[in-house]
């Protein structure tokens, strides 16, 4: 793809994130054909924002989720800075076109995890990593019907990211857990929403992290020390809305939660 259309990709895009609107789909002059173009144009309008990227989210880790997006297999997608939050913040939700929140695993690289030769095993990634925090992601699209817009053009959308609420770190022990089988519960306003646990995510959120670590490294953009990975929701998204207060509970892994601004 021509560098001038991956920016003027980017420029829509952004354009439209920052004004909270959607967009039919990108013009066919600059409409991402491949996941690689639709991962320049991601860069792309990170660049654009400004933001730093703090780390990495997993779109589709579910046979679900891949239906409700369209797509047959996982998307990595940028946190940027300016869209994460911290356990307990009010986040300026008001415009949210998905309106749903997600419980997931998120895990901060403690070592990069360059480019090699061979795939790395989930051990080798594991190893790498530094703790594991519970989290709430709140994506979003750009896209009026994200549904049909297809692997690339969701690529260049984040894989439908907006914002992050990062929780506290999980105690030392979380590495003897069995992540697959945890338990985890979504409340809004209180009520219990939905139930579920890792195995929602490609199997264990291990697994997923590892995924990820292979992509991007295949990629050319390796998770580095520091990053945060948020591994795809653990239960089904819960519908939210202005003025709702968001709770996941990871039982003995921890507990974060946010209020949507009215």
């Amino acid at each position: 793809m021509q560098e001038h259309r991956i920016y003027q990709a980017a420029g829509i895009l952004w354009d439209a994130w920052s004004a909270c609107r959607r967009i039919a789909a990108l013009p066919d002059d600059c409409r991402p054909a491949t996941l690689d173009d639709g991962y320049a144009i991601q860069r792309a309008v990170a660049e654009r924002s400004r933001s730093g990227t703090i780390g990495w989210k997993i779109a589709a880790t579910s046979r679900a989720g891949q239906a409700h997006i369209g797509v047959d297999a996982p998307l990595a997608g940028r946190l940027l800075g300016i869209k994460a939050f911290r356990d307990g913040d009010c986040i300026p939700a008001g415009d949210l076109h998905m309106a749903v929140a997600e419980a997931e695993f998120a895990f901060r690289v403690g070592r990069d995890l360059p480019s090699g030769s061979a795939l790395r095993s989930v051990d080798e990634v594991m190893d790498a990593v530094d703790a594991l925090h519970v989290a709430i992601e709140i994506p979003d699209s750009r896209f009026d019907d994200f549904a049909s817009a297809g692997a690339p053009q969701l690529v260049a959308d984040f894989a439908c990211a907006e914002f992050f609420v990062l929780g506290p770190a999980a105690p030392d022990a979380w590495r003897a857990v069995d992540l697959a089988s945890h338990p985890v519960v979504f409340r809004v306003n209180g009520a219990e929403t939905s139930t579920g646990s890792g195995a929602n995510v490609l199997g264990d959120p291990r697994i997923a992290l590892t995924w990820i670590a292979n992509d991007r490294a295949a990629r050319g953009e390796p998770l580095v020390a520091g990053e945060v990975v948020t591994t795809g929701t653990c239960v089904i998204p819960a519908p939210v809305g202005p003025g709702d207060e968001l709770e996941a509970d990871f039982g003995s892994l921890g507990t974060v939660g946010a209020r949507l601004a009215g």
